[in-house]
């Protein structure tokens, strides 16, 4: 016959305490259960306000999957006055993907300006790259990519910004971005030696001239 174990009166007590509500937190945190997580952090969110260890482990688990709520998630990032916590990768990626998906990317590309050159650095640029392109913020899409593209020669990188500069472009076409971004487009395509490239700037300044968009 299996035992069959029951929690003490003592464990149930001590799980109804905040502390004891923070440790099954932190549990469930630890498990990736997030909706467990939240259950437990909303009821005693109100005791750790301003306790940065609590808010960073609070935001990460608004913002994670199933859950996904970045409006939440980055209001209480932006809480934490912790440095070495805002200095953390985990953190600063978080952040970012955060501000893009409330559709802030130009937020999230300080972020990575902000950051000195290295493996964290590139890891962001991929994170911009992607989720810009994901939502339809090709202007930082490509950005991203045109610095990718330049650290690594990958042919990926290439197609991520081609198709992130089109997108960009069309979004000229029907109003949604300003004419001025274009000449940045344009730069950003002759960064790349790839024959392609010549057909689509051409393309570009083609409307630019039609519609009176200074590029050069």
């Amino acid at each position: 016959m299996t035992p069959v174990f029951k929690p003490s009166v003592a464990f149930v007590c001590f799980s109804d305490t905040i502390p004891g509500r923070q440790c099954m937190g932190a549990c469930f945190f630890l498990l990736k259960q997030f909706e467990d997580v939240l259950v437990y952090f909303n009821s005693i969110k109100s005791y750790f306000y301003n306790d940065d260890t609590f808010n960073f482990n609070y935001a990460q688990t608004k913002a994670a999957a199933p859950i996904c709520n970045f409006k939440e998630a980055e209001e209480v990032f932006l809480l934490i006055q912790n440095d070495k916590i805002k200095n953390d990768y985990i953190y600063l990626s978080w952040l970012a993907r955060c501000h893009i998906m409330n559709r802030k990317a130009r937020l999230a590309w300080e972020l990575y300006l902000k950051m000195e050159t290295s493996g964290e650095s590139f890891s962001l640029l991929q994170l911009i790259a992607n989720d810009c392109y994901k939502t339809g913020q090709f202007y930082y899409a490509a950005k991203a990519f045109d610095v990718l593209e330049r650290l690594d020669p990958n042919p990926e990188y290439w197609e991520g910004k081609r198709g992130a500069c089109v997108g960009v472009f069309q979004m000229i076409i029907a109003g949604h971005e300003p004419r001025e971004t274009l000449r940045d487009v344009v730069q950003m395509l002759r960064n790349t030696g790839n024959p392609q490239v010549e057909y689509i700037v051409r393309t570009m300044k083609k409307w630019a001239k039609e519609n009176r968009v200074p590029i050069s």
